[in-house]
């Protein structure tokens, strides 16, 4: 089982790079892909505006870190080029799942991750989602058997379109405060 963590975005509602926030003493990309290391499979960082800035964040670990140029079509893109980038390391071709998560979710922690996957491996659910606010959403693990949903998102549309698209194949783990991110200087001031 891989991750892909996208980072790509351009945070034109913040102003500068939300990935580069420092949020108890890391940045928020570097914390969240600390989190998905704990999980021991490889572990593939979109990357696409500001790249060379946030690859830098991530020096000393071990993940592969992907440019998409067209990250600014959407998450769908950059959700296609981490899932091909992922099962092209030698470490996971024949993967049974990938975790598709945020850089920017500040309650998803490692112990959110590894509940996720045990929620997989107990229900064998295709889609195991986080549950917050009414919804859900990702973090989110998708078995093998909706991969091809994935790849075949329009670049507009994200994750969340294949956890919606059959609810009854969904198993879901609680995140309280899982809507709480960073995509405004509201929600920055609301860091400090």
């Amino acid at each position: 089982m891989g991750v892909v963590l996208l980072a790509a975005g351009g945070s034109s509602r913040l102003g500068h790079p939300k990935q580069l926030v420092v949020h108890q003493g890391q940045t928020l990309v570097r914390r969240a892909a600390e989190a998905a290391l704990c999980l021991g499979g490889p572990v593939v960082v979109v990357l696409g505006a500001h790249k060379e800035a946030i690859a830098s964040e991530l020096t000393g670990l071990p993940v592969r870190t992907v440019a998409h140029s067209d990250w600014a079509l959407g998450p769908g893109g950059s959700l296609a080029a981490g899932l091909a980038a992922m099962l092209a390391t030698t470490d996971a071709p024949a993967a049974e799942a990938v975790l598709v998560m945020l850089c920017d979710q500040l309650r998803v922690d490692a112990a959110h991750l590894a509940a996720l996957v045990a929620m997989w491996r107990s229900t064998g659910a295709p889609v195991v989602a986080s549950e917050y606010d009414g919804t859900r959403g990702v973090p989110a693990l998708f078995a093998r058997s909706v991969f091809a949903e994935l790849e075949s998102l329009s670049p507009e549309q994200g994750a969340r379109k294949v956890i919606a698209r059959e609810p009854s194949r969904v198993a879901t783990v609680l995140l309280p405060g899982g809507s709480e991110d960073v995509d405004t200087p509201l929600d920055l001031a609301r860091l400090k």
